[in-house]
């Protein structure tokens, strides 16, 4: 018997075609030289140390710049009480009472989850952080809080630890959010963004450098790890679905996407778009009712296991005599008021009933207004020559329901007839652009979501070349740069700084490189003059807006005058990255291959006439 020989790897060319994009060739040479910094730090790993041993690294590394961009301030941290520690070198702050910010608001929600049984989990004293995020949030919380009160119970304790100053607790909620991130968000991305290499034969090596890219995207660790969130545990969900569907199995793609839906509703964002590119692949080329019914089964159940320990939990409290309205100051959701089968608080269903209706109405906050603080969207920037509280609540809420639909609509439709695997991230990113330029209730930490679809796609095919890169970069650093208001609130100027010169130098972005845009990299024609001008002046403006801010003070009647000029250049920004995104999945989709085939037609025998 034969023994058998394992198939040799083929070994990889750096220089395909995808690989120009981050490797030089050298004319008249084998060699070749890398595009931007991103690609020299990896240079020795390209052909010689394997990605077993290159990845470990890599996630290191980018742990170590998360680990240390906690040490500065967070949401809540007055810039009066940050404190320089001598022994560590660290800041410290202190929380600014009563309310005391975002990472006092993800303690509470731990304390309240540990102590207080689960029916009364979203009445509990309502205007002190009240739990207004879906269920899989409280049981994280749920966790975190178990943890955590083993070390120290004081952390959690109900009611008396609101505030609580603790070294060792910040510690705690910081790796909290590193471990989450470790668990969901980092295995989440490396396998999307070698699913995308794969689909279009991307090197190993180059994948990597995207992968690092991507893994240091500095709005998305300023906000979580700084700021003080845990976004990426739902960012990871949404990754883990369209790894998911890129492999073809939309089945689990569903379950990844409810599991984000579930953990925090801003997920909606990219709603629209997983729902056209299910129905289109149930009805392209011819419909699947199999497949259609299979997919609502599935989803359906995804969301009854995320909920059922809330529902059933709360009938378990009612049979103990445990009822979810413990005081009088406690009503019941407008939601159930107005059901004409809620029956009364006897009936065995009403307890489930009641935690789904309140559960529903903490978290879609439609009796707040069309935006928190200055965001960098469409009303927001209206309400600065137009005041929009001077109309109903109610009637913006139909208006911005109704432009935001028809802002969505186009994509939607090209992802449901041209249901191409590698067109969801396209659409995604549109679709997430549409809902934070005209949507209700928009955060600006919400610029997250459509900036991730976007970002992924580094590790695509030409994800790294001159044109994707750009816009991507820019996008980027255009989203950072409206945050900073909020974050210069939390005194984190510096990781500010720090992460986003950083990762503008690693890609070869202004300000810290102009090569993307006048180098080498410039004269392969994939930049058009008008994307060049329109890219420059924008850095311009931002670095100008940075000098003016830091030095000259604004007017004592417009004392907000910085951050309104950073809205309205945000706003202008963002509508031509939404534009951008519709544009690239009308092209890739292929709709507009007849049109330009007639043009082309056109020329030609215009050319022959002249002749």
């Amino acid at each position: 018997m034969a023994s058998h020989k394992p198939r040799r790897r083929k070994k990889e060319d750096i220089s395909d075609a995808t690989s120009r994009d981050v490797a030089r060739p050298h004319l008249g040479t084998s060699s070749s030289s890398p595009q931007f910094p991103l690609a020299s730090f990896l240079w020795p790993a390209k052909n010689s140390v394997s990605q077993w041993v290159t990845l470990p690294l890599i996630l290191m590394v980018v742990g170590l710049f998360r680990w240390a961009t906690g040490f500065w301030g967070y949401s809540g941290a007055t810039a009066i009480d940050l404190a320089m520690d001598p022994m560590l070198n660290i800041f410290i702050g202190f929380s600014i009472p009563p309310m005391y910010g975002d990472l006092e608001a993800q303690r509470h929600w731990m304390e309240i989850t540990t102590h207080l049984p689960i029916s009364q989990w979203y009445f509990y004293d309502l205007p002190y952080w009240g739990l207004d995020y879906p269920p899989l949030t409280a049981y994280h919380s749920w966790l975190l809080g178990k943890i955590g009160s083993i070390i120290d119970p004081r952390w959690f304790a109900l009611d008396t630890s609101r505030g609580f100053e603790d070294q060792l607790l910040k510690v705690y909620m910081r790796a909290t959010v590193l471990v989450s991130e470790y668990l969901v968000y980092i295995p989440a991305a490396i396998i999307l963004n070698r699913k995308l290499g794969r689909m279009r034969g991307v090197s190993t090596w180059e994948s990597l450098v995207a992968l690092v890219a991507i893994l240091m995207q500095p709005a998305t660790i300023l906000i979580d790890h700084a700021h003080f969130q845990y976004n990426t545990v739902m960012l990871g969900f949404t990754l883990a679905s369209i790894s998911s569907m890129l492999a073809g199995r939309a089945l689990w793609g569903c379950v990844f996407f409810v599991a984000a839906l579930c953990y925090k509703q801003m997920a909606l964002y990219y709603a629209p778009a997983i729902f056209a590119y299910l129905i289109g692949i149930c009805m392209v080329p011819r419909p699947n009712v199999g497949c259609l019914l299979a997919i609502a089964f599935v989803t359906i159940l995804s969301f009854a296991i995320s909920f059922a320990p809330l529902l059933l939990g709360s009938i378990f409290d009612q049979y103990r005599g445990i009822p979810a309205l413990a005081t009088k100051e406690i009503h019941l959701p407008p939601l159930i008021t107005s059901l004409p089968f809620a029956g009364n608080e006897k009936s065995w269903y009403f307890p489930s009933l009641l935690q789904l209706t309140q559960s529903v109405h903490r978290i879609f906050p439609f009796a707040r207004g069309l935006f928190e603080d200055k965001v960098a969207n469409m009303w927001c920037a209206i309400h600065t020559f137009h005041k929009l509280h001077n109309y109903p609540l109610g009637q913006m809420q139909r208006i911005s329901t109704v432009i935001t639909s028809i802002t969505i609509w186009p994509s939607m439709m090209i992802i449901s007839l041209f249901p191409y695997r590698e067109l969801l991230p396209w659409a995604m990113a549109s679709t997430a652009w549409g809902f934070f330029l005209c949507s209700f209730q928009v955060h600006e930490k919400s610029v997250l979501l459509p900036l991730l679809p976007m970002t992924i796609l580094l590790g695509s095919e030409r994800g790294l070349g001159t044109e994707m890169r750009a816009w991507i970069g820019w996008a980027n650093m255009l989203g950072v740069w409206t945050l900073f208001p909020l974050l210069k609130r939390d005194e984190l100027r510096m990781p500010y700084g720090v992460l986003t010169l950083l990762w503008a130098y690693l890609l070869g972005l202004p300000p810290t490189s102009l090569s993307l845009y006048f180098g080498r990299q410039s004269k392969n024609g994939e930049l058009k003059v008008l994307t060049k001008m329109l890219h420059l002046a924008f850095y311009a403006i931002m670095m100008a807006w940075h000098a003016g801010e830091a030095f000259v003070p604004p007017p004592e009647d417009k004392p907000d005058l910085w951050v309104v000029l950073n809205v309205l250049i945000g706003f202008a920004g963002f509508g031509i990255c939404f534009l951008w995104c519709s544009w690239q999945l009308i092209l890739r989709s292929g709709l507009m291959e007849d049109y330009f085939g007639v043009r082309l037609r056109i020329e030609a025998a215009d050319r022959k006439k002249k002749q």
